[in-house]
């Protein structure tokens, strides 16, 4: 049996060298210059004087530290070549470089632009300037220390375990320690940075900001956390597969807490803007901040989209091309929709009314509610609501009382034909007088006159203005004025008309007559004006 199994071993391990033989040099394209220096660097093929071939231009030793510290490169950052993707063609020549005339292949030109391949004669090699910067490259991509980290290790530290080290499985419980440590610190002087900022902020704006930036302290704490492992974590010398996958995850991590952190920060000029607006006059920039802050994290969340897509290896200009022509379709589709978007902004930069104005217009007359994206909500007197497609508010002309000055209140006063000169005179003075010392009105602009006769009644004209631009003050002030009137009236003795026929009787049988006894006594009427600077007092 030990034989027999003796027998086998010898089998596999002249069928592998077999297919080691099969594979040779080739340098023809740059498929088979990185085939040919990846493959003779795996383990189970490992023949570095031939993966040295892919260098040029260096003395053999030093071609083959450079092949090797390539590789060593590409691993450490996770940098997995895809063989799929690999040009074939002898002649290829990279877009990038194709006006220069050089035969170019950039294996990551996003991350690692300096290692390329460069076609010198008829074969492809890696570029001079590849063979220049690969230490530095490194240096930078290996944390200091890792050489002497690999020449310490004992014997025992390199039996393997599930794939893995054993040096390497105390390696990462040490990260793993390393790592909530400094998060725990970082967390604290992040806060106290936040905190810091806090009073700068609290100098513009009285609102506290304290609860948004305990939110922002920990996912800006576990950022750098993830930063600095990306750094350090090549010290563990993974297999590239481990790292591929590692700095993946953080790649994802980084983008989920950087999408988090922006948000919060929108959160964060949402509330200053807030607080800036309820400074102003204006009720539209009140209105403005729920647009602007859904605007915003829409953004941030887009964005955050597009970067999470680059990290699954998806060319963004592809979807942002496709996004460009589907949303062209989709606003031919939906120009209404487009021209009340239109008309939103118009409507924020024109501010042809604020929140709470009365507005009329378009046959609408009503109190503004809300500006959203689409259309405007108005409350009507009736209490029901109007929505306006913002298109349409703004083409039309609007009416907007809630930019007047003061609110104007005309209206005539029927006093009875047989009203003595006298009285009107004195009712027109006391209107004056009531109208001076009303607290709601305009004293320095009025007109109270004897304007004409009417079919029934001695018209006297009453044009005042109210100082407060709400509706229902407005309605409170006439209430209280048409009541100072009505007592006027009825301490001087003063009967108001109202639409009738007379017929005139001369005399009655008893010898009485129609006519009303009016007092015009000049003494008792003064003393009725001079009482008037009570009327608003009690």
């Amino acid at each position: 049996m030990k034989k027999n199994y003796f027998f086998f071993l010898l089998f596999i391990s002249v069928f592998a060298n077999a297919q080691k033989n099969d594979v040779s040099v080739d340098l023809s394209s740059p498929y088979k210059t990185i085939f040919t220096h990846l493959y003779f660097l795996q383990p189970e093929s490992y023949d570095q004087q031939k993966a040295a071939t892919a260098i040029y231009g260096e003395t053999t030793k030093k071609s083959e530290e450079i092949a090797i510290k390539i590789k060593q490169v590409l691993d450490g950052k996770g940098l997995k070549v895809d063989m799929k993707s690999l040009p074939v063609d002898a002649n290829y020549k990279d877009t990038i470089t194709g006006f220069n005339e050089k035969y170019q292949y950039v294996l990551f030109p996003k991350v690692m632009p300096e290692i390329y391949l460069e076609k010198i004669g008829n074969k492809w090699y890696y570029s001079p300037e590849t063979n220049e910067k690969i230490f530095s490259l490194y240096n930078n991509v290996y944390p200091a220390g890792t050489d002497f980290i690999k020449r310490i290790i004992p014997k025992v530290g390199h039996k393997s375990f599930l794939g893995l080290e054993l040096w390497q499985y105390l390696g990462i419980i040490i990260f793993i320690v390393a790592c909530f440590f400094l998060f725990v610190v970082f967390n604290k002087v992040v806060f106290f940075v936040l905190q810091r900022l806090e009073g700068f902020f609290i100098r513009f704006s009285h609102n506290s900001f304290s609860k948004i930036f305990d939110k922002l302290a920990r996912p800006s704490s576990l950022l750098i956390v993830f930063y600095l492992i990306e750094i350090y974590i090549p010290i563990l010398l993974l297999d590239i597969d481990v790292n591929s996958f590692l700095i993946k995850g953080l790649e994802i991590g980084r983008i989920v807490l950087w999408v988090y952190v922006f948000l919060e920060i929108v959160s964060v000029l949402i509330e200053f803007f807030v607080s800036y607006t309820s400074k102003t006059d204006s009720k539209l920039d009140d209105q403005l901040a729920p647009i602007l802050s859904r605007l915003l994290k829409a953004l941030v969340v887009f964005f955050g989209a597009l970067k999470m897509l680059t990290v699954f290896g998806v060319n963004t200009t592809t979807v942002l091309a496709g996004a460009s022509i589907g949303g062209l379709a989709f606003a031919l589709a939906s120009q209404d929709t487009v021209k009340n978007l239109i008309g939103t902004f118009m409507i924020f930069l024109d501010k042809p009314f604020q929140i709470g104005d009365w507005i009329e217009g378009g046959g609408v007359e009503g109190t503004v509610e809300e500006v959203g994206f689409r259309s405007t909500r108005v409350r009507a007197v009736d209490t029901s609501v109007f929505s306006i497609p913002n298109s349409k508010l703004s083409e039309i002309v609007i009416n907007n009382k809630g930019l007047r000055q003061y609110r104007r209140y005309q209206t005539k006063l029927g006093l009875r034909y047989d009203t003595p000169p006298a009285l009107i005179e004195a009712f027109v003075l006391g209107v004056r007088r009531l109208i001076e010392i009303h607290p709601e009105t305009l004293t320095k602009s009025y007109n109270v006159e004897f304007v004409g006769f009417g079919d029934s009644a001695l018209e006297v004209l009453v044009n005042t203005y109210f100082i407060s631009l709400e509706w229902g003050v407005e309605q409170s002030s006439k209430h209280r004025l048409h009541i100072a009137i009505i007592k006027l009236a009825a301490e001087l003795g003063v009967d108001f008309a109202f639409p009738s026929q007379t017929v005139m009787i001369e005399q009655f049988p008893n010898g009485g007559t129609v006519d009303l006894k009016y007092n015009t006594d000049q003494g008792r009427i003064d003393g009725i004006l001079s009482d008037l600077e009570s009327s608003f007092n009690k």
